[in-house]
Formats: structure tokens, C-alpha cells, sequence
């Protein structure tokens, strides 16, 4: 290899650098024109009046000022969350399994007196009427509905990140260019993809629980079909970028296109896969909540039927529980991802 010596200029010779400026005017109208646009659209997403509003709420805080709107709502809803729901208790009369002998763990049979006021029909007075009535008080009652209601998401979020990594592979492969048959296949799999990333979950969620009723069949649709536009998109991107050495010597020996892409491609672009389908998941858990609030499964229904009927301290419970699913599933993903690096 042959190697050339670096230009040395004559002695004496006197140098003249020079340096492009880094801004020019274009660059100024660019700036003044993307400031325009920013002024003009916050004004009319109520960016000005979203400021002022939380300026006044810091003042508030720091004691600047007496008044302020968003503290007033949010110490209203602070109050109304705290302390969270865990019990639960129901009047055994209501009940048509109950066993006395086999009762929840933790759960026990109280006797409760609750007055109330009746009419007498002889004396057309209104009087105090003490009764007494069995109740099944369960401490940890509504704890365990909220985990059995977050299971059912997660179980929800897990089949839909199973659909949608079972769609996203042949059309990673479709629309992959590198790899797809021809330019139609491509263009195909590239506008169905689009087309599956375009609707959101929510919005598929309605039409599906109009075909398949109420429950997790709409939500695991609706998630899966939803993120298979994201992993398609991510997997064929990260064929068509990874190294292209390895698949050439792959090929000149004579493979083909699929033992190139398991044998050449996989094993570099596996531990950005995991990480997508990691985030997937994640997310799937979280929008399995959304979804649940049109009726497609998991805690979003108990959610939204606890907020309509204003039980903020159930609504608590509810949040604690996705947070702390959340945070598990995450550092579990975190985890699987550190070892397959």
C-alpha cells in the first residue's frame, strides 16, 4: 500500500485561513419564519395563557400570591384520590354464594347498624329506625380486584405484542428493499404499514368492540394490528441498514435470501429488535388501559366505571397499580435486553 507524505508548505509562506460564517441570512429568515409559525400556533393551542396559568400556580406555591386555579383543581382532586380504596365490603343478604365457612384470606363477617329515617304511616311522623345487617369486610378487597383486572391487561398487552410481532416479520421482509421480490411488493408492504401505524388504538378498539362485543378479543386486536405498523417499519428498517459484508459473503458462496437474513442479518439487528418489541410491550400495557375505556377488556373498564361514579380513592388504587406494573415491566425488559447484548 502505497502511502503519500502530508503537503508541507514552503517556508516563509504566509498562511490565510478562512471560515465559512456559520449562519447566513437565509438561516435568520428561517428562524424568524419557524418563530412565527410557533407564536401563531401557540396562541391558538393556548400556549400564552397554559404559561401564565402555571406561572401564577408556581407564585401560589412559593407564596407569591393567594390565588390560583390549577392548584385549587389539583389539591380538589389530591383530596378526593387520598387515602387509596383497598377494602371492600358487601351485605352477605345480597349474596348468593356465600359460604360462611370458606371466606376470603384475610376477610371477616361484621354486624353493622345503620339508622335511618321512615315515615309512620299512623302518626305521619318521620322516625329513626336503627337495623342491623351482616356485611362481608374484605381489608384487601378491592386490591385484589384491581390485580386481577391488571393481569388481564398485562395478558392483553402480551397477545397483542405476540400479534403484532407475528404481522411484522413478512412485512419486514416485504418492505425491506433490499430484500423484497420487486418495487410493487414493496410499495405494498410499505403503504400497509402506514396504514396500520395511521389509526390509533382507540379508534380500532370502537369498530372492533362493535364486531366482537365488549371484552380483551377487541383490545388484543386492536393493540396488535397497531403496533405491527411500528415493528414492521423498525424490523425492515434494520434490515435494510445493517452490514452489508457479511450478506455479500454469505451470498457468494451461495446462500440464499433467507439463510443470508438468519445467518447475516440477525444476529446483528436481534438486540434492536428485542429492545423494540421490549418497548412494545410497555406500551401495549399502558394503551391496553386506554383501549379498556371503550369497553375492549382489561383495568380501563373498572377505571372508567370508578370515575363516572366520582370514586377518586378506587381511581388511586387503579393508578398505583398500572405504575407499578409498568415499572416492573420495565425493569424486567431491561434486564432480558442486558443479557441478550
Amino acid at each position: 500500500m502505497s502511502t503519500r507524505p502530508i503537503p508541507v508548505p514552503p517556508q516563509g509562506t504566509r498562511l490565510h485561513w478562512h471560515l465559512d460564517q456559520p449562519f447566513r441570512l437565509k438561516h435568520l429568515v428561517i428562524a424568524v419564519l419557524i418563530l412565527a409559525l410557533l407564536l401563531v400556533t401557540g396562541h391558538r393551542t393556548e400556549m400564552d395563557r397554559m404559561v401564565s396559568m402555571t406561572t401564577q400556580a408556581v407564585g401560589n406555591l412559593v407564596g407569591l400570591n393567594d390565588e390560583s386555579q390549577v392548584v385549587r383543581g389539583l389539591s380538589k382532586v389530591a383530596d378526593s384520590m387520598w387515602p387509596p380504596q383497598m377494602a371492600t365490603s358487601e351485605e352477605v343478604a345480597r349474596m348468593n354464594d356465600f359460604n360462611a365457612d370458606e371466606l376470603p384470606v384475610f376477610a371477616r363477617v361484621e354486624s353493622r347498624e345503620t339508622t335511618t329515617q321512615r315515615l309512620n304511616e299512623d302518626t305521619l311522623q318521620l322516625e329513626s329506625v336503627t337495623e342491623t345487617t351482616e356485611v362481608l369486610y374484605d381489608p384487601l378487597g378491592y386490591v385484589k380486584t384491581v390485580f386481577g383486572k391488571m393481569i388481564e391487561t398485562l395478558e392483553i398487552a402480551l397477545w397483542g405484542t405476540l400479534l403484532a410481532v407475528s404481522l411484522s416479520i413478512p412485512l419486514a421482509w416485504f418492505a425491506a428493499s433490499n430484500y423484497s421480490p420487486n418495487r410493487v411488493t414493496y410499495t405494498l408492504a410499505r403503504g400497509f404499514i402506514s396504514l396500520l401505524r395511521s389509526v390509533p388504538e382507540l379508534i380500532v378498539a370502537l369498530f372492533l368492540v362493535l364486531a366482537y362485543g365488549f371484552g380483551p378479543i377487541a383490545g388484543v386486536l386492536a393493540l396488535g394490528m397497531h403496533a405491527a405498523g411500528f415493528l414492521g417499519k423498525f424490523y425492515a428498517e434494520d434490515i435494510e441498514n445493517a452490514d452489508k459484508q457479511p450478506q455479500e459473503a454469505l451470498e457468494a458462496i451461495g446462500a440464499g435470501k433467507i439463510k443470508t437474513v438468519l445467518y447475516a442479518v440477525m444476529p446483528q439487528v436481534l438486540p434492536q429488535y428485542v429492545a423494540y418489541t421490549a418497548y412494545i410491550l410497555d406500551r401495549n400495557l399502558r394503551m391496553a388501559t386506554v383501549v379498556g375505556l371503550v369497553g375492549a377488556g382489561g383495568i380501563g373498564q373498572e377505571l372508567k366505571g370508578r370515575f363516572d361514579m366520582y370514586d377518586y380513592g378506587h381511581v388511586m388504587t387503579i393508578l398505583i397499580a398500572i405504575f407499578l406494573f409498568v415499572f416492573l415491566l420495565d425493569q424486567l425488559s431491561a434486564r432480558i435486553r442486558s443479557r441478550m447484548i
